[in-house]
């Protein structure tokens, strides 16, 4: 069976998730990757056979989405092209994380395409969603990337078809503990928001993982560190708790690991605004916005206790494996 993975690479959860399932793809058929996107910041470890720029989400300083860069930098007819033009038909299976260009493609000559994504579980009326619902959003995660089939990935089960993060190996075996500081990772946020917020709360030590941000450096009690998998990983591991936006894995990892965990979703960003309604439904605090009352949500979190630690199974293996038994079938008959 000749599979392409494409995977959407303009969140840091994408790669993640990718380097867990690329090599179980591996095991039941020959594999090509397609990469598309441009901005995660962690590095991909694998030959992608195709590279597209994608469509890319950029961010501004104030937790905002950055429409005006996101309308430069995405090309309609660029997309246009490049779904017209994808060699999709060599394949048997398109196993496809929220990437629009193979889908498309996938879509208008019939090859089998499985949505394998957190976005995935949106495709459920079951999964918990913001309480000011966007239709144009609601589209969008419906429509982005078609799929005929679906596996998707939340927090909890909320449908038949929906299973529990998939998280780094490295994260799996790990052995957590406490040094008493607290993990933030807010791209959305300027560093001087943050350090006015931050520096209130002056008896913490936080470290801030940063996009942009070329070596470590402190100012007072904030330390800002270069955004890369392996630290911020034994940042996590070892911290009190986690400041981080309302996206999928890193709040996931938080949870495996036992950490506090406080939210704020990115403005505009419906789908981090519904996983947000969803770790509240869990009992973790959110904040909508990074503001001048900020420092008073955060001194409440900060003398609260630790959570229970939420035990995600490991089904990478499994979920690959129903795939294989699901498709190889037609690829053969094909």
């Amino acid at each position: 069976m000749k599979i392409l993975y494409a995977v959407q690479a303009t969140g840091n959860g994408h790669i993640s998730r990718a380097c867990e399932v690329i090599p179980e793809l591996r095991k039941i058929g020959q594999l090509d990757i397609f990469l598309s996107g441009s901005n995660a910041h962690l590095q991909f470890p694998f030959e992608a056979k195709y590279k597209s720029r994608g469509l890319s989400l950029f961010y501004g300083h104030k937790g905002k989405l950055d429409y005006r860069r996101m309308f430069v930098e995405n090309s309609a007819s660029r997309l246009f092209s490049e779904i017209r033009n994808f060699p999709i038909s060599q394949y048997d299976l398109v196993v496809n994380d929220f990437e629009s260009i193979s889908a498309w493609a996938a879509k208008l000559r019939g090859v089998p395409c499985v949505a394998f994504s957190h976005q995935a579980a949106f495709l459920s009326r079951q999964t918990p969603r913001a309480d000011h619902k966007s239709v144009f959003a609601e589209m969008l995660l419906q429509k982005y990337a078609p799929a005929s089939d679906a596996i998707g990935f939340h927090f909890k089960r909320y449908d038949s078809f929906i299973y529990t993060p998939v998280l780094r190996s490295k994260i799996r075996t790990i052995m957590p503990g406490n040094n008493g500081h607290y993990t933030v990772y807010l791209p959305a946020i300027g560093r001087e928001l943050l350090l006015n917020e931050l520096h209130k709360l002056k008896d913490i030590r936080w470290e801030v993982f940063m996009p942009g941000c070329t070596s470590e450096s402190r100012s007072g009690n904030v330390w800002f560190k270069p955004v890369d998998g392996d630290a911020f990983m034994q940042s996590l591991a070892y911290c009190e708790g986690v400041l981080c936006g309302a996206g999928f894995e890193a709040p996931a990892e938080a949870l495996f690991l036992g950490k506090k965990l406080f939210v704020i979703p990115i403005q505009g960003q419906y789908e981090q605004q519904c996983n947000a309604a969803a770790l509240a439904e869990m009992g973790i605090p959110v904040a909508q916005h990074f503001n001048l009352e900020i420092a008073e949500k955060l001194k409440h979190w900060l003398n609260s206790p630790n959570p229970q630690r939420i035990d995600y199974a490991n089904q990478t293996a499994e979920l690959v494996a129903m795939l294989a038994n699901r498709y190889q079938a037609l690829a053969k008959r094909a």
